[in-house]
């Protein structure tokens, strides 16, 4: 072998390791460590007197953007049975998972998975809440966050019930399509406040580009809107027709990510 094949031999060689190595680098950088991954479950509540869904467990698909039921790691829900969204409101959640130890890397999906015991009460009777086929298994909740290693993140899974409840003509039959929003706590902020007199049923909303997100007061008049992202919101403070007091407007209220802007207290009018 003469000197310039040798040194043509040993530039391929060199070449090939350093792609080998940068191609390694990079397939493993993506799921080298871990994270902790903590999730709750929270109402954007609907015009009715109950809703109850019975949760079984909460998935998670990371580092695989495939759309197919194969590589689907189980959170082992800690808090597992029967709630009554409706109560989820004021700033009460239900804690699905508490800083579960998973892969590093993109959170692709989540998957809420619910048995058979949901119902509605509508106007004091009971109806069972059916579930389509396709959703038995779990809804698939699109994600795509980026989990770094060593960090712990928060998920919110705001449950929309006025958007999941569907009724089927006139049959009586009432279908469970859930609808739900999954929001990170790293990369949104919330607003809370309280109303008085705080007996009075108060719908709080704002308006985030097309959707309207909501909550209603708790039984002392608190409220939280939780994973709004930042920016600048108009908050509509709408009372039970009933009451008697007029619906309400907050203008210009800042949201910043991380951070909780708690109102003055609201006195309706």
């Amino acid at each position: 072998m003469n000197l310039n094949t040798f040194k043509t031999f040993l530039f391929i060689a060199f070449f090939s390791l350093t792609a080998l190595s940068c191609s390694d680098d990079d397939s493993s950088s993506i799921t080298q460590g871990s994270s902790k991954l903590t999730i709750k479950l929270v109402d954007n509540p609907g015009d009715y007197d109950h809703v109850y869904v019975d949760v079984v467990d909460v998935m998670v698909k990371v580092n695989d953007d495939t759309d197919d039921d194969n590589g689907w790691l189980s959170l082992e829900a800690i808090n597992t049975g029967v709630y009554d969204l409706l109560e989820l409101t004021g700033g009460l959640n239900v804690l699905l998972a508490d800083n579960y130890e998973i892969p590093s890397g993109t959170l692709n999906q989540i998957r809420l998975v619910l048995g058979d015991n949901n119902t509605i009460v509508i106007d004091g009777d009971t109806f069972p809440l059916t579930t389509p086929s396709a959703q038995q298994s779990g809804l698939k909740i699109q994600v795509n966050e980026t989990l770094e290693p060593n960090f712990e993140y928060t998920f919110w899974l705001d449950f929309d019930v006025c958007q999941s409840i569907v009724e089927a003509g006139n049959s009586g039959n009432i279908i469970l399509k859930p609808v739900i929003r999954a929001v990170a706590e790293v990369s949104t902020g919330n607003i809370s406040g309280s109303i008085l007199p705080s007996n009075v049923q108060t719908q709080i909303s704002v308006i985030v580009g097309t959707d309207v997100i909501s909550t209603y007061t708790d039984e002392n008049g608190n409220f939280i809107i939780v994973g709004l992202p930042s920016g600048t919101y108009d908050v509509i403070v709408n009372p039970n027709p009933e009451s008697g007091f007029e619906e309400a407007t907050l203008e210009d209220v800042v949201v910043v990510v991380g951070q909780t802007t708690v109102l003055e207290t609201i006195e309706l009018q």
